[in-house]
């Protein structure tokens, strides 16, 4: 769901985010945001408490068609191969 609002660049370069921004995203003062520069889009997303947790099973949908023993074996032996190179 895409939500489109416009804010206003201060003369000191600060920008107030819209309410209905604020509310949907549960942000409060004193909330931190990381700053992502994608290309020619700035996005804004609110910092996590726990970075840990908010990445575990980041990408654990790649290792689902791999046997990860066969992979983690294949990884040793080209390891060991280039050692002994």
């Amino acid at each position: 769901m895409t939500q489109e609002m416009t804010v206003k660049v201060s003369t000191r370069y600060q920008i107030s985010l819209p309410s209905r921004a604020r509310q949907m995203l549960d942000i409060h003062a004193g909330d931190r945001l990381l700053v992502d520069i994608q290309g020619d889009m700035l996005i804004l997303l609110p910092t996590p408490d726990d970075f840990v947790q908010a990445l575990s099973g980041l990408g654990e949908d790649v290792w689902t068609a791999i046997d990860s023993a066969t992979y983690l074996q294949q990884e040793r032996d080209a390891w060991n191969r280039s050692n002994d190179a």
